[in-house]
């Protein structure tokens, strides 16, 4: 690569990812020698990137934090509120929000200043967001920033790990890749001590730490994540076959329903039934059906019919047994 700014930004995008890079892994990567690179690197801090190198055989290089912001285009109000927009977007499954979120917010924490990470984590302490989906797992950012640096890094990772039915084990694995869906995050990894692939819930990931060993990465048998992700859920639970007819148009009912559960057909002007296979909970499902604010029929599974049933004797009984709701102003809100 002859062209020097092409060479330095590529150099720099390397630099961004949060690891340690060998001169001699550079130089192969960007097809130079290990000269080029060190000079590449002296323009780099003259043009105030803080590279820091390290000594020994095989001499490395990393971009640290400095004492200001290196020149990205940012000033410390814009980096603080990207900072915190990505946060929040990580660590919450929202729809829409993917894996190139977590790494552009490893990037951007690895080189913001003490003092701006501090307004960031002050920032977000103070503020309370409200989910309007109560299916969605929150995630912590740092877990997320964690698991990605060490997928692009292939550095193994340690965590405690809390199973659904509350049994907590040590991990130590090769993390793959993380994949986020329109409800939480998951974790495609190699688990070294059951020797096989495994899918974890990042909510239920706690403490993890890059431990500095380096691996080859392996092979995955699907070789796309995505996919394992989905065969592996499906395999583990039990799937319904869902038949539900609305007192309502598609498109209000779909504007209600998560993707996953499907596209409901339309019936008439004001009605659509929805079939579909889920591996979801029958009291999530319950939940969702509820949730949309129609009329409507659950005419399978049974078990299904046999759980609304249920729920709605117990909000009819708790309803009947409440006392006057109706004075105004016990909703807490201010005119609002």
């Amino acid at each position: 690569m002859t062209d020097t700014p092409a060479r330095l930004l590529n150099l720099l995008s390397l630099l961004q990812t949060p690891r340690e890079w060998p001169g001699s892994e550079l130089a192969q990567r960007l097809d130079v020698s290990a000269r080029t690179i060190r000079r590449d690197i002296d323009r780099l801090r003259d043009l105030g990137y803080p590279v820091e190198a390290s000594k020994g055989a095989v001499g490395g290089y990393r971009l640290v934090a400095g004492a200001a912001m290196p020149p990205l285009l940012l000033d410390d109000e814009e980096a603080v509120a990207i900072a915190v927009g990505l946060r929040a977007g990580a660590g919450h499954a929202i729809e829409g929000v993917e894996e190139a979120s977590v790494r552009a917010l490893a990037k951007l924490e690895q080189v913001l200043p003490s003092r701006l990470r501090h307004r960031v984590s002050t920032l977000q302490a103070a503020t309370v967001p409200l989910l309007v989906r109560g299916d969605a797992a929150s995630v912590a950012p740092r877990t997320l920033t964690v698991i990605a640096a060490a997928i692009t890094g292939t550095e193994r990772v340690r965590f405690d790990y809390r199973a659904g039915d509350g049994a907590r084990t040590k991990r130590q694995v090769e993390p793959y890749r993380l994949v986020s869906t329109a409800r939480r995050w998951y974790l495609v990894a190699y688990d070294l001590a059951r020797e096989d692939w495994r899918t974890f819930r990042v909510d239920r990931v706690g403490d993890p730490y890059a431990t500095g060993a380096r691996f080859t990465p392996r092979e995955l048998p699907t070789g796309d994540a995505a996919e394992f992700l989905t065969r592996s859920m499906w395999g583990a639970q039990p799937q319904w076959e869902v038949d539900v007819s609305f007192a309502a148009p598609a498109e209000f009912v779909a504007g209600r329903l998560p993707p996953s559960l499907g596209v409901p057909e339309p019936t008439g002007p004001g009605s659509c039934r929805l079939r579909a296979t889920v591996g979801d909970s029958l009291e999530w499902l319950a939940l969702r059906l509820a949730l949309v604010d129609c009329e409507f029929t659950v005419h399978a599974p049974a078990r299904l019919v046999e759980h609304i049933r249920a729920v709605g004797g117990r909000l009819t009984r708790a309803a009947g047994g409440g006392g006057d709701s109706a004075d105004a102003g016990t909703d807490g809100t201010d005119g609002a």
